[in-house]
């Protein structure tokens, strides 16, 4: 597990630092920082830990080369030239499939199909064979060509990160994990964190606050494309999930009250959390937004993060509207309190009623949003 890979991890745009912070505290090295995307060096168990850790990640990709091509041939040639022998063995199945943006390479079944034959020619050299079965573990070949640099590398991951396991079931307009973890992370939210959602849709926001504040791994129950593969069946994801299980902080005094008009966003967050088993730590109620009134004990400090419904959601621009409107009479200032809240309404600070402290700009699937933060500057939240 010594040998040492490129790794790479695409993000939602406007989480790249939270994700590089993220990346540097697991031990990643040479860490480099692009749009949508932060890529660096570990060993192989550096891929078992990046897959079970990170929280705002989409998916984890082990890199094979990088190289230039504006013809076919070139695209051939770069591809045949890797070394694809180092993990996909002589039975093993290998897809492919990719993009291309601003590159004279732009026919994506073309490119798909030359890749795919070269790395057959480079196999045929190696392992001395013409026919290939492909019956073995899938290891999928990914390809990127931006501005004619091709970028080839194997998904680790499968499914996306953003898929933890405990939401089967989701409301009409769910905010995704990897962006509610990152948020949260902006939040600061700590071990001791009262956190607040009282727009909580199916939990995800106060979900993702316990896993953050209990230091609970977000993809310890799930499975990875790369658990199949032989370099990894030396146990190497049993061993992290083993340290992360370890490493859960059962005495943190963390909790989290959600609540939401819709009786059943409450049932699907109660399920949910149940399924994340951080339910012990979120309480749930119905409750309509106008009626939102913490009491927040004398020492602590609490966090509210919501995703209010917005027109491109689940209403009408004038109701959307009038949920900010009514955001900002019930969200007082106060010093033991602190707002994140995440909206495309690029009036937000001016229905909201206040200026926010900072802003922070960030994509809700396809939708361009900012984060509102709203705290005192002397307790020091991060940008």
């Amino acid at each position: 597990m010594d040998k040492k890979v490129t790794i790479t991890c695409p993000c939602l745009f406007g989480l790249e630092s939270v994700l590089s912070f993220e990346v540097k505290k697991l031990g990643g090295e040479n860490i480099t920082v692009s749009d949508g995307r932060v890529t660096f060096e570990g060993n192989l168990a550096m891929v078992a830990k990046a897959n079970i850790w990170l929280r705002t990640a989409e998916r984890v990709g082990i890199v094979i080369g990088k190289f230039r091509a504006e013809t076919f041939t070139e695209l051939f040639d770069g591809t045949a030239a890797l070394p694809w022998e180092d993990f996909i063995g002589v039975d093993d199945q290998f897809p492919v499939k990719g993009w291309s943006r601003n590159s004279k390479l732009f026919s994506m079944s073309d490119c798909q199909s030359i890749i795919k034959r070269a790395i057959v020619r480079r196999f045929e050299n190696v392992y001395h064979k013409e026919i290939f079965a492909e019956t073995g573990a899938i290891y999928q070949v990914q390809f990127s060509i931006l501005k004619d640099t091709v970028t080839l590398l194997l998904d680790t991951t499968g499914a996306g990160l953003h898929k933890r396991g405990y939401r089967a079931n989701a409301n009409e307009a769910p905010i995704k994990e990897t962006i509610a973890a990152g948020i949260v992370d902006l939040a600061r939210v700590r071990g001791d964190s009262l956190v607040y959602d009282p727009m909580c849709g199916s939990g995800t926001i106060v979900i993702e606050a316990a896993l953050k504040a209990l230091n609970i791994a977000p993809g310890i129950r799930r499975r990875f494309a790369a658990q199949s593969w032989k370099c990894f069946q030396n146990g190497a994801f049993d061993e992290v999930r083993r340290e992360a299980s370890a490493q859960v902080r059962r005495d943190a005094v963390f909790e989290a009250f959600a609540s939401d008009i819709d009786p059943e966003a409450v049932r699907l967050t109660r399920e949910n959390a149940a399924k994340a088993g951080v339910a012990g730590r979120i309480h749930v109620r119905q409750a309509d937004i106008k009626d939102f009134a913490p009491e927040i004990p004398e020492g602590r400090r609490g966090v509210l993060i919501t995703n209010p419904p917005y027109g491109e959601r689940l209403l009408a621009a004038s109701e959307a509207e009038e949920i900010c409107r009514t955001m900002g009479q019930v969200f007082p200032q106060r010093d033991d309190l602190g707002y994140y809240i995440i909206s495309p309404h690029d009036d937000f600070e001016g229905v909201f009623g206040r200026e926010a402290v900072r802003r922070r700009k960030l994509y809700n699937g396809m939708i361009k949003c900012q984060v509102y933060m709203y705290f005192n500057s002397r307790h020091g939240e991060k940008a």
